[in-house]
């Protein structure tokens, strides 16, 4: 079978974006990808069907741990989605494979500019009217969900679905190469199963576009207001789940987080999405001690895996600093009676990091 036209476009662009790429490009590393800042020329320009010489971001996934749920394999077809109703989002173009090229959009990013200080509240009520905007995307235009995904506001079943695929997609398979390191550290083994038996019922809303990582570093600040990018991680389900991530993800202080919460609250209620508030504390403290109590897995791999191969005393005290931050958040969510402390932490981590090497070694030979 020939090739077809739109799989022709793809490989022309992602032909002239390599060769763009042997020149100047500006490099931005995230969790999950690595993109190019570059202006295209007017070859790549025709192809796309987009004005010349503006800048793009190329985005190059990076290999690495699974740890969070992608439902839909294509980020550029849900911004093909978003943006018709978030005009302020950027683009997306398919290129090759998993690779896309991405409208950049010019501003200051929220991280750069604050990136650990109190948001003002005019920056929360822009973040109140970003969700609002995102649960009207209409759900009908959205990419099918997986075939096992919860039916439309069975909000318990969404998060027994994020909790399983935290067991059977972050917590098992990683296992084998960090099983001890999870055992030391104090992670119970049956932490995840422990959670959803605590947690059987949620009140029923439904379900909406989420983005699910809006964070400081996926926020540009404009003067028209604030542009939230990277949607590769959206999925359709329980609006509390994006305030929780939002909440968690930012760092807020208890006073920024109630009136964060208040200024949702008040949104929803006044764009006429008041049942999407239902239910709202008590079942946001849930999505939020989820947020902490699956976060220990990623938290400690990352730490481990940024070790360098030549680790120092002072390599594995920032790593196990880390480590035990994750788990001192964890503690209550998890109900663990103790949190070992962070020199315990670090012999946990020399001892992963010793076996680790001469397991790398054994199978390059």
């Amino acid at each position: 079978m020939s090739p077809q036209p739109h799989e022709k476009r793809q490989t022309l662009a992602h032909r002239l974006l390599e060769v763009r790429l042997q020149g100047r490009a500006a490099v931005l590393k995230g969790h999950h990808n690595t993109n190019y800042v570059l202006r295209i020329g007017l070859p790549l320009a025709v192809v796309l069907g987009v004005m010349p010489f503006v800048r793009f971001k190329y985005r190059v996934p990076l290999k690495t741990v699974e740890v969070v749920p992608r439902i839909w394999r294509s980020e550029v077809d849900v911004l093909a989605v978003v943006c018709r109703h978030l005009r302020e989002v950027p683009r997306g173009f398919a290129v090759q494979g998993d690779r896309s090229l991405h409208r950049y959009r010019r501003g200051i990013v929220l991280s750069e500019q604050n990136p650990h200080g109190p948001v003002d509240e005019n920056m929360l009520r822009e973040f109140a009217a970003f969700f609002v905007r995102t649960a009207k995307v209409p759900v009908k235009e959205l990419p099918a969900p997986p075939r096992d995904w919860p039916v439309d506001g069975e909000s318990a079943k969404f998060l027994h679905w994020l909790i399983e695929f935290t067991e059977r997609r972050v917590h098992l398979p990683n296992r084998e190469r960090f099983g001890d390191l999870f055992d030391q550290v104090g992670i119970p083994a049956d932490a995840m199963a422990a959670f959803k038996e605590r947690h059987l019922s949620l009140v029923s809303r439904r379900f909406v576009l989420l983005h699910t990582d809006v964070h400081r570093a996926n926020v540009v600040v404009r003067r028209k207001g604030i542009t939230v990018i990277d949607w590769e991680l959206a999925i359709y389900g329980d609006p509390l789940h994006d305030l929780a991530t939002h909440i968690v993800r930012m760092g807020y202080s208890p006073t920024e987080r109630r009136q964060m919460v208040d200024l949702w609250e008040r949104a929803m209620q006044a764009a006429d999405l008041g049942p999407l508030t239902a239910g709202l504390h008590d079942d946001l403290d849930t999505y939020v001690d989820f947020e902490y109590a699956q976060s220990v897995y990623p938290d400690v791999m990352r730490a481990a895996l940024g070790l360098p191969t030549e680790a120092g005393d002072e390599h594995f005290r920032v790593a196990a600093e880390r480590v035990w931050s994750a788990m001192d958040r964890a503690r209550g969510p998890l109900e663990l009676k103790s949190v070992k402390d962070v020199d315990q932490i670090m012999e946990a981590l020399r001892k992963w990091h010793s076996m680790d090497a001469v397991s790398a070694e054994t199978t390059v030979v």
